[in-house]
């Protein structure tokens, strides 16, 4: 069980502390880890693209399924010694992508380029630290962004559902990471971390989706033309509670390629960006309660959708629905372990959660399927502290001129070390 304590901070870039970084010294200085996640899923409910404009049509259409690796990831860390510390991750969602090229004998033999499968492989994080004294260390390089409860703690064993909790990550980047600097320490019961990165681009936002997109990059490097603020400060003072802030603010327009500031109509145009969240988690022996509330919001939202609507072109990467001045989630989840306090626990949980990734401005167009509650019960069974077998019954409702969204799901996810 002491490992597994262990494995739960370093996976997380907040909570690999330096009083964590030093209990893993005394095993080995090489550290080699990961987690991942297989799903399953069987969806009641049409697949359809239109079927938020014609849900009348769409109402009796046959379910679908879908089986999924949603993340593969492998870490390794290595510790030199002298406060000097290096970590990486590298994260293959969906199994990764994949391409191949074909010599095409029913059209004239011509060589073709083809894409055999979709996902993403990702370097998620990439850092060097400095470890002063435990209250103070320096990290730069590639890392997490730990605003909000899911960037903050994203592993499958640090949430009840198969998939990861709807709301947080369909509003922000999940996993949220790009290239910086930090600062962060503990002091006793606190903890805190500051971090400097490139800057969101407006761009990339998007009516169903907020900022998610905000901080990815079509290109070989990520523009920094604005940079953003992250923080994050975690309280530990009452037995068994983590109590939680965080928040992100940077200018998000004029962040993409080619710098368009000779554009004069829109030079004063700065889309401001501002998130702000709190959660907690409360664990105790057979307990667990998680919680979060996130809000967020863009200025200059109703020009940056007619700019990125109009003013770019055809090609370019970017999403041409409209981003809405604000978006907000909230919610919670409860387990609790009916088999008492032996190391193999089997939790009984429920969930529920509100999202809403655009709340338009008053001269901007509602869309009112975007508005979206769902509930979640079921099982987590951990045969060992590493392992989990998850198994969920959820549906999502929407307005009621929508159709509801019923699907059942069982997963299983390990999280833990092998060095």
């Amino acid at each position: 069980m002491q490992r597994f304590v262990i494995v739960l901070p370093v996976l997380s870039i907040l909570s690999a502390t330096p009083v964590m970084a030093q209990e893993i010294k005394t095993q080995s200085p090489l550290t080699v880890g990961g987690y991942g996640e297989v799903a399953i899923s069987r969806n009641f409910y049409s697949d359809n693209v239109y079927r938020y404009s014609n849900p009348t049509r769409y109402k009796d259409d046959p379910s679908h399924g879908r089986f999924d690796i949603p993340h593969a990831v492998f870490y390794i860390g290595y510790d030199f010694g002298s406060g000097w510390s290096v970590q990486s991750e590298i994260e293959f969602e969906h199994t990764g992508s994949g391409s191949a090229v074909e010599k095409e004998f029913t059209e004239a033999g011509e060589w073709e380029q083809e894409i055999e499968k979709g996902g993403e492989v990702a370097l998620e994080q990439f850092w060097i630290q400095k470890t002063f004294m435990p209250q103070l260390n320096l990290r730069i390089g590639h890392m997490v962004v730990p605003v909000g409860a899911l960037n903050n703690a994203h592993e499958p064993l640090n949430f009840f559902t198969v998939y990861r909790p709807e709301g947080e990550s369909t509003i922000m980047p999940s996993t949220w990471h790009d290239t910086g600097i930090s600062i962060l320490g503990d002091l006793g019961d606190w903890s805190y971390e500051f971090q400097v990165i490139a800057g969101l681009d407006a761009f990339m936002f998007n009516r169903d989706n907020f900022i998610k997109y905000g901080g990815a990059s079509p290109y070989e490097f990520k523009v920094a033309n604005n940079y953003g603020f992250a923080a994050r400060i975690d309280n530990r003072s009452i037995k068994d509670l983590r109590i939680s802030l965080s928040g992100y603010y940077g200018n998000s327009m004029h962040n993409s390629f080619p710098n368009d500031m000779k554009d004069t109509r829109y030079k004063d145009v700065k889309g401001r960006t501002t998130v702000g969240c709190f959660d907690f988690c409360y664990k105790s022996n057979n307990l667990v309660i998680r919680g979060n509330a996130d809000y967020g919001c863009v200025s200059d939202a109703v020009t940056i959708s007619t700019v990125k609507r109009n003013m770019t072109s055809n090609n370019a990467p970017y999403k041409k629905t409209p981003v809405g001045k604000a978006a907000m989630t909230y919610g919670g989840e409860a387990g609790f372990n009916i088999l008492g306090e032996a190391d193999e626990k089997l939790f009984v949980f429920g969930r529920y959660e509100y999202y809403d990734p655009y709340i338009p401005a008053t001269d901007q167009q509602d869309y009112t399927f975007t508005d979206v509650q769902r509930i979640a019960a079921g099982i987590n069974w951990l045969p060992i502290p590493q392992i989990a077998v998850k198994a969920e019954f959820s549906e999502r409702f929407r307005d009621s001129r929508y159709n509801n969204e019923p699907s059942v799901s069982i997963g299983i996810a390990y999280m833990g070390f092998f060095k």
